[in-house]
């Protein structure tokens, strides 16, 4: 199917409200447009609950498409009793409507990268320096096939996907231990090192000091075949856009706005509305 205009949105945080009237800036028409969002549906805006079931709905009508993010899949190891709600988030909603369990099962089978044309690929974090897009693609179907699979299966994957540190990526590395360095680069990553080490202590914008020898994973000037959409650094406010790398998180939780990035031009458009409820 061809679409009028195809759109990738950043986070949404819950920010229902700065969502729908992003929606009505573009001129939405869920019948000849489409839409990409770049993880992190839920957490800290005002409506997770009512953000999750439009993006859901659309999902399910062809006119968008998801992949998932840390707040995403946090999300997920609540509803399986991994983990509790953070106290910014605000998500209790969620497990207290009626359709708590169809929201989640949907949300646990999106993917984890995503191709919106030919010349990008949309992930939540971004994609390290050591990996090629189609490596990269190859080790999104691993987590996302551990991820799909049976309830037994994800309670024992969801409680080795947190850890304070990273892990080192090398050749040997299996199990759990390489899911977690996977949901890792996809879903957490800002800095590495040019071997793809991270570290996660690092969320500031880009004119703050960085701890020696790490850099934006985008800075690393990897060969790529495509352009890296995603999201996650909310710092950034949506400003990096390089040849090969576009970030897409406006940072609209914090104060700023949502940020949706049309395919066909390049174009960066912005809501004007706020998160109603805005973290400190």
């Amino acid at each position: 199917m061809s679409f009028r205009q195809q759109y990738v949105i950043g986070d949404l945080q819950g920010c229902y409200a700065a969502y729908l009237q992003l929606l009505e800036i573009l001129d939405f028409d869920p019948t000849q447009d489409k839409l990409w969002f770049a993880g992190d549906l839920v957490a800290r805006g005002e409506d997770s609950l009512n953000t999750l079931r439009h993006v859901k709905a659309l999902c399910e009508q062809g006119a968008a498409a998801t992949v998932l993010g840390n707040h995403d899949i946090n999300l997920l190891a609540v509803w399986r009793g991994v983990t509790k709600i953070k106290k910014k988030d605000k998500t209790a909603p969620i497990f207290a409507a009626d359709d708590c369990d169809e929201l989640l099962d949907w949300l646990r089978h999106q993917p984890i990268l995503a191709y919106p044309d030919e010349h990008t690929v949309l992930v939540h974090a971004g994609i390290p320096p050591h990996w090629s897009i189609e490596e990269a693609a190859n080790y999104a179907q691993q987590l996302e096939s551990q991820l799909r699979g049976s309830l037994k299966q994800l309670d024992k994957l969801l409680p080795h996907l947190y850890n304070k540190t990273a892990d080192d990526w090398h050749a040997g590395i299996n199990g759990f231990t390489k899911m977690r360095a996977i949901a890792n680069y996809f879903t957490r990553m800002r800095l590495c090192k040019q071997d793809g080490s991270l570290e996660f202590s690092f969320a500031a914008g880009l004119d703050e000091s960085m701890p020696k020898d790490f850099l934006p994973w985008f800075e690393w000037h990897a060969p790529r075949s495509r352009k890296i959409l995603f999201g996650h650094w909310a710092a950034l406010k949506g400003e990096i856009d390089l040849p090969y790398a576009r970030a897409l998180d406006g940072g609209c939780v914090w104060g700023n706005h949502l940020l949706a990035y049309r395919l066909s031009d390049g174009k960066a458009i912005t809501s004007s509305a706020h998160c109603l409820l805005p973290s400190s």
